[in-house]
């Protein structure tokens, strides 16, 4: 099964989670009760990372998302822009 973000948006089969990929990030680890430094070791990526994709700026490592994503079960992916259809 694939999960994927689009705009802001993270998207699964199920369900449209309406909130910002840094918002997501945040509430998945906070849910789990881990701090950041505690997230970014366990995600093999850096603490400035992790920090930057939780203050959601715009332009990031979409691999490194990924790494992050994937503790809970998500990454990154294409989807058809509403625009297109």
């Amino acid at each position: 099964m694939r999960y994927i973000y689009r705009n802001y948006s993270v998207f699964t089969p199920e369900k449209v989670y309406d909130m910002k990929l840094n918002e997501f990030v945040k509430e998945k680890r906070n849910g789990v009760r881990l701090t950041q430094p505690e997230l970014a070791e366990k995600a093999g990526v850096g603490l400035r990372f992790l920090r930057e994709l939780e203050q959601g700026k715009e332009t990031l490592r979409l691999d490194k998302v990924n790494q992050v994503l994937k503790l809970f079960g998500y990454e990154v992916g294409p989807v058809e822009s509403k625009r297109n259809q």
